[in-house]
């Protein structure tokens, strides 16, 4: 029977869009690719933005990183088709547009003859899909709006004490000394090799962006599950490492380093893409539990800044 254009999509659809993007994660995964590891080299590094010069948040930077480095986009500005025309160009002919998505929530009132629920609201969450262009895709526009950056690649062979300022601004202890990195709930502690044990100072401060994104999880800031209950199964383990993947790239893309991937985490993939594979939500919420790690993070770098000015 044909569905009536008029009657609402069912909530079965609607989820659909999970599973669609979910699908599309695990794609690049299966072939090598974390979208959340864009180059620097490429141009594809920085935050994607839309035309008002404020950039995406959460799951969308991941779509749009995975087309920019699919596609070789090293422009970070994207826009609807219609506002290509509002600004007086047009999408070149061919050229196909990138889906993300707009999360909200609508206001709902209690069903009649429910007890005391005919005054109550309730709101009701929902995912829209909707179609951008990169301004690399946008014909007819002035060269001088939104041009592309140059590249710029970050190797720095000292330290950066701009970029030590960021990092001690959250107040985590951190420790330098031989062996590996990790974050110690218990004391509160990153534990970091030697500067001078890193290919770069890039690849140092790329680490800890990842520990310190751990360490905004402990109970005392964003008190995050994944983080409580690390030890307690391998598909946690694996989805608090996933988001803190996600939560360090989205700083040192704002930081404008490179993220850089860690030769422990391959041996994450296998359990990434079982979760993944189970859970069509799990990469939304990573990737919004990323979003509140890194904007955490450079919160406190700034407040930092404003009371060094004050």
């Amino acid at each position: 029977m044909a569905r009536n254009s008029k009657t609402p999509r069912s909530n079965v659809e609607r989820a659909d869009i999970y599973q669609e993007i979910t699908d599309q994660i695990i794609a690049l995964l299966e072939h090598g690719v974390r979208p959340w590891s864009p180059s620097c080299a490429s141009g594809s590094a920085s935050l994607p933005l839309r035309t008002c010069g404020a950039h995406y948040q959460g799951i969308n930077i991941l779509l749009l990183w995975a087309q920019s480095m699919a596609r070789g986009y090293a422009n970070p500005t994207w826009m609807t088709f219609k506002k290509a025309l509002e600004l007086g160009g047009n999408v070149k002919k061919g050229e196909r547009g990138t889906r993300i998505v707009y999360a909200g929530s609508v206001a709902r009132k209690g069903e009649v003859g429910q007890a005391n629920e005919e005054d109550k609201e309730r709101r009701i969450s929902f995912l829209k899909r909707f179609t951008v262009f990169n301004r690399q895709q946008i014909e007819g526009l002035p060269e001088e709006l939104f041009p592309t950056p140059a590249p710029v690649i970050q190797n720095r062979d000292h330290r950066d004490p701009r970029l030590d300022s960021v990092f001690s601004a959250l107040g985590v202890k951190i420790v330098e000394k031989d062996g590996g990195a990790f974050y110690s709930p218990s004391t509160d502690t990153i534990t970091m090799p030697r500067f001078e044990s890193f290919t770069s100072g890039n690849a140092y401060y790329a680490t800890l962006a990842h520990e310190m994104s751990h360490a905004v999880g402990s109970s005392d800031r964003l008190n995050r599950e994944t983080l409580q209950k690390y030890g307690t199964s391998v598909a946690m383990r694996a989805k608090e490492e996933m988001l803190v993947e996600i939560s360090a790239s989205f700083v040192c893309a704002t930081l404008g380093m490179e993220p850089t991937e860690r030769e422990d985490h391959a041996a994450y993939l296998a359990s990434w893409l079982t979760v993944l594979r189970g859970e069509k939500r799990a990469i939304f919420q990573a990737a919004t539990a990323a979003q509140a790690a890194s904007d955490f993070i450079l919160a406190a770098a700034e407040a930092a800044r404003g009371q060094q000015a004050a």
